[in-house]
């Protein structure tokens, strides 16, 4: 037997473990004198022996089958990662927090630009200065310089913080998305349908002008230049007003009730309950015999004549 020395680590594994030494094995092996090999402590002993005995390999075949050496992380690597939301600061207070996870503008029928990167990304070179933040109202100013053949592109969020009686709270809302092109045009674009208490977040997995996207932003004439451009923001998500500690209250998610998934249910229980309707009205109008009737049958046996016995003394 080859003597092992067990020894406990500071630097071991993150699981509970202990590190098995072999001084023997490791003068003929380098890579087992660099750290040794570590065992769980649930391992049985007859197993550890093993090991020391047969660091390279198992003898008739044997196998163990110890955890791997690292730890499976999640979002390991930062392509997965979400960027990280858009910090606006007026008058050095975080005011505005906005993220999307893509950000697309068209004009006419020319292709998307995505304004991604240029918005969220590690170096992004949007310019925010122009963003303004009262208690009332608050303006998002997004500027990316000269894109492709738009030049001085600019996307402006117009938001208000209002108090309405009815709820006994205020809300804000995005009242308008302005996308301003080639220093003097612009498009509008009205979004009343997006809004959110004031201390939460708002968030929609599409806050679009394209009609797939149930069109929250709506141009606002159709004789401008707006009904010629479309913009979408995916996974969107933004707050104005009440920003703690820089980062995202609770979200008011914009997903209505009425999902395909949910009305396809209720379609299906609709047609249940129509059946099942049907079955009980059928049963309570079933008529039941409340006695029953024996028929008999009448048999009928001709009557023989008496036969006339003659009187012998007749005769």
């Amino acid at each position: 037997m080859v003597p092992a020395i067990v020894e406990n680590s500071s630097d071991a594994p993150p699981y509970q473990a202990i590190r098995v030494r072999n001084e023997a094995v490791a003068s003929q092996s380098p890579s087992a004198s660099q750290g040794g090999i570590y065992l769980p402590v649930a391992e049985k002993p007859i197993r550890r022996i093993l090991q020391v005995v047969y660091p390279g390999s198992w003898p008739y075949g044997w196998q163990l089958h110890s955890p791997p050496r690292t730890k499976r992380k999640l979002l390991q690597s930062s392509s997965s990662l979400p960027y990280s939301p858009m910090n606006v600061a007026y008058n050095g207070k975080t005011c505005i927090l906005f993220r999307a996870k893509k950000l697309a503008i068209r004009y006419k029928n020319h292709t998307f630009v995505d304004l991604t990167e240029k918005a969220f990304g590690p170096n992004a070179p949007v310019d925010t200065k122009g963003s303004v933040c009262s208690k009332d109202k608050a303006t998002l100013s997004l500027r990316f310089g000269d894109v492709e053949d738009l030049r001085a592109l600019a996307i402006r969020l117009q938001m208000s913080n209002i108090f309405y009686e009815s709820a006994g709270q205020n809300w804000f809302t995005l009242d308008s998305v302005h996308i301003h092109y080639n220093w003097t045009q612009e498009a509008t674009f009205n979004a009343t349908e997006v809004y959110a208490p004031s201390t939460y977040s708002y968030h929609c997995q599409h806050v679009s002008s394209l009609q797939k996207y149930d069109t929250l932003l709506i141009p606002s004439s159709h004789s401008d230049s707006s009904a010629n451009w479309h913009i979408t923001f995916t996974d969107f998500q933004i707050q104005a007003f009440n920003v703690q500690s820089n980062k995202f209250a609770s979200a008011s998610d914009c997903a209505t009730f009425f999902t395909p998934a949910i009305l396809m249910g209720l379609i299906t229980s609709l047609i249940l309950l129509l059946v099942l309707a049907y079955a009980l009205h059928m049963v309570v109008h079933l008529k039941h015999i409340d006695r029953y009737e024996e028929h008999k049958t009448t048999v009928y046996f001709p009557r023989c004549p008496e036969p006339e016995f003659t009187d012998k003394n007749s005769l």
